[in-house]
């Protein structure tokens, strides 16, 4: 699905975004390619500003949006890049699917950790264990010898 002014993108599921939203910026890109990657600008960078996104995704998402990309953001937008194919277009959409790769993570919630305690009876079978095992090593020892 490629960006247009007058569609929107699907970046996740109850996430779109107008095409005019999304900024492709083209550059120089490295890697096998030979002549080719010195005259054809294939590498991708896609920017999207920070209040858009924001507009469109849950509160919790967009919190969690800021830890989990944390190394795409600068000040006021999120920018992913990709130049591992010689196509523009090949870089543009692998450009999409990070995007929509990192906006799935950020909306999903993490499951909450309680913290849980051992049983009586658990902590009754850990010491019992400790002690037959203290037990079996004092036999191993040689018998102290009370008489010269």
């Amino acid at each position: 699905m490629e960006p247009d002014e007058h569609n929107l993108v699907q970046l996740a599921p109850g996430v779109a975004l107008p095409g005019s939203a999304l900024r492709f910026t083209f550059a120089r890109s490295g890697g096998p390619g030979g002549q080719n990657v010195n005259k054809v600008n294939t590498k991708a960078t896609l920017s999207i500003a920070l209040a858009d996104l924001d507009a469109v995704l849950p509160a919790h998402a967009s919190a969690r949006l800021r830890e989990v990309a944390a190394r795409m953001l600068t000040d006021d937008a999120i920018q992913v890049s990709d130049g591992s194919s010689r196509s523009q277009l090949s870089n543009r959409r692998a450009c999409l699917d990070k995007l929509r790769g990192v906006l799935l993570e950020a909306m999903h919630r993490p499951r909450v950790r309680r913290k849980t305690r051992p049983s009586a009876r658990a902590r009754q079978r850990r010491l019992d264990n400790k002690k037959r095992r203290g037990m079996l090593k004092k036999d191993r020892r040689p018998p102290t010898g009370g008489q010269p």
